[in-house]
């Protein structure tokens, strides 16, 4: 059964909860990713410190949202509304960049929610398509998007030296998109 969530829209006052949320779900699932050092740099320095968040949050381009239980906060979304499909180009797309899930919640419908405000935000903004990146290894997460619709349109390698700290076997990933387009979208929002 799922469990409802409220989604709440962030601003720039609230990059310090934004931080400490990511940071404590991204140690749940990612530290196995890094060699020594690694973890600790990609949060603390390249992307979650408070500075970072702050100035991503500012941007317009960008929408972060927090999921909230029973007034606790279990996961947060980034979408970049306006962006650009390599390959897709001619087609107005939005990026869902982050969808980041406490452990505590994962399997009790929450993404699905989550992924449901994305797919009502891309209607707002008449978008084609929904794309993101996935990290090849994460075959569940890979699964859980095909079910919603999305199918895979892409490959690539996280980039070094950015990622040198990252263990190689883990910096393939898969692109995903999803074709959000209706003539009853168009209809209703035009």
């Amino acid at each position: 059964m799922d469990q409802q969530i409220i989604i709440t829209q962030i601003n720039t006052g609230d990059a310090e909860e934004l931080s400490a949320l990511a940071k404590n779900i991204y140690q749940q699932h990612y530290l196995h990713l890094w060699e020594i050092g690694g973890a600790d740099w990609y949060m603390h320095e390249y992307a979650y410190p408070e500075n970072v968040l702050r100035k991503e949050l500012e941007d317009s381009n960008n929408i972060y949202c927090i999921a909230y239980h029973k007034n606790k906060a279990i996961g947060y979304l980034k979408i970049k509304i306006n962006e650009t499909l390599k390959g897709f180009e001619e087609l107005n797309a939005l990026e869902v960049e982050r969808i980041y899930i406490d452990e505590s919640v994962t399997g009790k419908g929450i993404g699905k929610q989550l992924m449901q405000y994305v797919f009502n935000i891309a209607k707002q903004h008449k978008k084609d398509i929904v794309f993101l990146k996935a990290m090849d290894t994460s075959l569940d997460a890979i699964a859980f998007y095909r079910k919603l619709g999305f199918e895979s349109c892409g490959t690539f390698q996280l980039p070094m030296p950015t990622f040198k700290l990252m263990k190689e076997e883990f910096r393939g990933m898969v692109v995903l998109k999803k074709n959000v387009a209706s003539e009853t979208w168009n209809k209703k929002f035009s």
